[in-house]
């Protein structure tokens, strides 16, 4: 499952979670694979079902 890093950074600036969503802008790639980012989706409390692309990845 592939994630925008703009709604990842998005749903965290909302939380005002600001530094983590420095960190996310920072170091992640624009298109988050869920799979390989597991650990930190889970530690940042974010849901990857609910963040996913619509589209597939190419």
């Amino acid at each position: 499952m592939i994630i925008s890093k703009a709604a990842v950074i998005a749903t965290l600036r909302r939380r005002g979670q600001d530094d983590r969503a420095d960190f996310v802008e920072r170091e992640l790639p624009d298109r988050i694979e869920s799979t390989k980012h597991s650990g930190l989706l889970s530690m940042l409390r974010l849901d990857p079902a609910e963040l996913a692309e619509d589209t597939p990845p190419a």
